[in-house]
Formats: structure tokens, sequence, C-alpha cells
């Protein structure tokens, strides 16, 4: 469930310890079985170390195969990316970034979201965000929208450098910050809905300010959405949520 608790009966260094006595034994097992005779060898052989060390090598690369198939087990049983991550003594995002798309191996709607639609197609953003702990927070909800690609830039003029760069992938959406060096988001934005080759690519403005001035002045300049940036990431998935509503409308439309 979306609130279970996972409690381990051993404190970390103490699974670990055991983790790593058990492997070692079993390395220097499987190692000694590799050797044309089976006998244990010395400690200064070369060859042998080398044995153990390989032996370690296939066993890292199973026990990551292995983690995989449990972590889906997990999903599909209830757990979400909070658990996950708690059993890896990792965080929550962590366990996203090393096992992303978990949910799609569950026949249930995932757990973390059971009220969110899912969009018809995978898309690529542009976003604009000189924040370095919002960009996280906005790529992570994202990614759990559905988002396939995000290139990110830290203000207005790389923007423009990326968009017009006739090598890079055309975003299927913009999501604006308006607070931003060398050219802030007003800015850009204007400049987006005055060129004809970008006014056509839904932008978000996604910003903490909150001031009627920056509203009106955003949807002045034709933005097609406007969403105030929670502080926290539970609060700021449900607001993507509003991004999603609006995307579904536009930006999964067929390009002219």
């Amino acid at each position: 469930m979306p609130g279970m608790d996972f409690v381990l009966r051993t404190t970390p260094q103490e699974t670990a310890d055991i983790a790593d006595a058990r492997i070692g034994d079993l390395a220097h097992h499987l190692a000694r079985h590799l050797r044309d005779d089976g006998a244990p060898a010395p400690a200064e052989d070369p060859a042998y170390a080398l044995t153990v060390l390989h032996v370690l090598d296939q066993l890292q690369r199973a026990t990551e195969r292995l983690q995989r198939l449990a972590a889906a087990d997990a999903a599909r049983a209830g757990a979400g990316y909070p658990q996950i991550g708690a059993a890896c003594d990792m965080t929550r995002q962590g366990a996203r970034r090393r096992w992303p798309g978990l949910f799609h191996h569950s026949n249930e709607r995932p757990t973390e979201h059971p009220t969110m639609t899912t969009p018809i197609r995978p898309f690529d953003v542009l976003l604009v965000e000189d924040d370095v702990a919002d960009a996280m927070l906005i790529e992570e909800a994202l990614s759990e929208r559905g988002a396939r690609n995000l290139v990110q830039v830290t203000d207005g003029v790389a923007a423009l450098e990326h968009l017009r760069d006739p090598d890079a992938a055309r975003p299927d959406l913009i999501v604006l910050d308006l607070n931003m060096p060398r050219m802030n988001g007003h800015e850009l934005l204007k400049i987006l809905k005055a060129d004809e080759e970008l006014q056509a690519i839904p932008v978000v403005v996604l910003t903490t300010s909150t001031a009627p001035d920056d509203v009106t002045g955003a949807y002045t300049s034709h933005a097609n959405a406007y969403v105030n940036k929670p502080v926290n990431l539970a609060e700021f998935e449900l607001a993507v949520q509003s991004i999603d509503a609006f995307y579904l409308d536009t930006a999964t439309r067929a390009r002219p």
C-alpha cells in the first residue's frame, strides 16, 4: 500500500556485514570450482585472486538483475518508490532513477498516483529554469507524467540557442520560469510567441510568482498555461496534473 512501512530487523551496517561475509564465502567457493583441481589456492596466488574478482563481478551483475526483478515485484505488491528506495538505503528519487518505469510492470494502477491520467504518447520537454533544486523536482514530476526527453537550460538566451539549433529536436512542450539571468521568462515568452517557427509550441509558465501583473503579463504574451510552483514534491506532482490537462488538449495534437 502507498503508506506501508519498511522495517529491517538489523541495522544497515549489520546487514552489510552479513552480506559481505556470505558473498565472500560464495565467491571463494565458486572460484575453487572454476580451478582445474578445485583445491584452495594461497592468498598470494594472482591467478586465484583474479578468478575471485571475476566471480564477484558476475555476482554484482546478477545482483543488479535480481534487484530489478525484486523492485518490480515490490511495485506489483503495492510498494511505491519511497519504500523501494528505503529498502536500498536511497531516496525515492534515487530509486526512480535507478529503476524507471517500475509501475509499468503492474496490472494495477500506479499506487503513487491513482487519480492521474497518462498522456497518449511520450513527449519531449524544454525546461527553462536556473534553480538546480527546482529543476530536479520538475524533471522528476514530468518524468512521472511521460516525458521522454527533457533538456534543461538556465536562461532565455540559452533557450533560444537550443530552439534555433537545426540539429536539436523540437520540444513538444516548453516549461518556463520567469525569474532568470540574461533573458527572463517574460522576455523569452514574447519572442517565442512572435516567432512563426516557434509560436505553436505550447508554453507553460511555472513560477513561484503569484503577482497579478506576472499572471496577466504571461497570458497577454500568449502563455498557454500559468502554474504556481509548489515547494515540495507531493504538491509539485499535483501541480503537474494541471499541465497534463492542458497538454492533452494541445501538445498531443498532430503537428502541422
